[in-house]
């Protein structure tokens, strides 16, 4: 699952990325405003972690032009635990939750699936139902009944699935959340991903559409394997 942490302060943006990549989360870092609209307009993520006092572009005013063109990314805006101003904006303009200094990285993981959760539409750690669920804490799929631990890029084709579920998604909209910023993709690393989860967990779990995309069916419905 791909995050933007935005943080200028180079001993802070080490300490988050390893703990976010330890936590199994890819991470693109930049460090100024400028390369955080860019990173914002141009990819797709699951998370931005946003710190609002950066050198060059006010982070609440990235959130704000954010928003005003449309994007729905989660945002998570990290400020300093005295600036309340900047929480209460951030929060107006568009944030889906806050974070402040010093980090505790606890917290910053559990807001994380928080927001997540959040986005797919669900209160609790558990989206899906009882046929087919992720849980976000424990990063597992129960599936009619059994649950099986997911590797990390499993884990995100499956919170790609299950956020949007009953949606098509194409080839590059599941590239852009499945691989780094930058990164060379081959031709048929999605494809090979969905095999292998159709193989582990069946055939009917991942439908394929053809010419369009692949698809996880809607909640209580049941589809053949494509």
């Amino acid at each position: 699952m791909r995050l933007l942490l935005v943080e200028n302060d180079l001993q802070t943006g080490k300490d988050l990325f390893r703990a976010l990549s330890d936590a199994q989360y890819r991470v693109e870092w930049v460090r100024d405003g400028r390369a955080a609209r860019v990173a914002i307009d141009a990819e797709s993520y699951a998370v931005v972690l946003l710190n609002h006092a950066l050198p060059d572009i006010c982070g609440i005013e990235i959130l704000k032009a954010s928003r005003a063109a449309g994007s729905k990314v989660p945002v998570l805006l990290m400020s300093t635990r005295n600036d309340r101003d900047a929480q209460v904006r951030g929060l107006d303009v568009g944030a889906d939750d806050c974070v402040t200094t010093p980090y505790d990285v606890r917290e910053v993981l559990a807001r994380i699936r928080a927001v997540l959760r959040r986005a797919a539409g669900y209160a609790t750690s558990r989206i899906g139902d009882n046929s087919l669920g992720l849980d976000l804490d424990k990063r597992t799929l129960l599936r009619d009944g059994v649950e099986s631990a997911l590797s990390a890029r499993e884990f995100s084709l499956m919170y790609a699935f299950l956020g949007r579920r009953g949606v098509v998604l194409s080839r590059s909209q599941l590239e852009e959340r499945l691989y780094g910023w930058g990164r060379e993709v081959e031709s048929n690393s999605v494809d090979v991903l969905i095999h292998s989860m159709r193989k582990k967990f069946g055939q009917s779990l991942i439908r394929n559409v053809r010419g369009l995309g692949w698809t996880v069916a809607p909640q209580n419905c049941q589809t053949s394997a494509g």
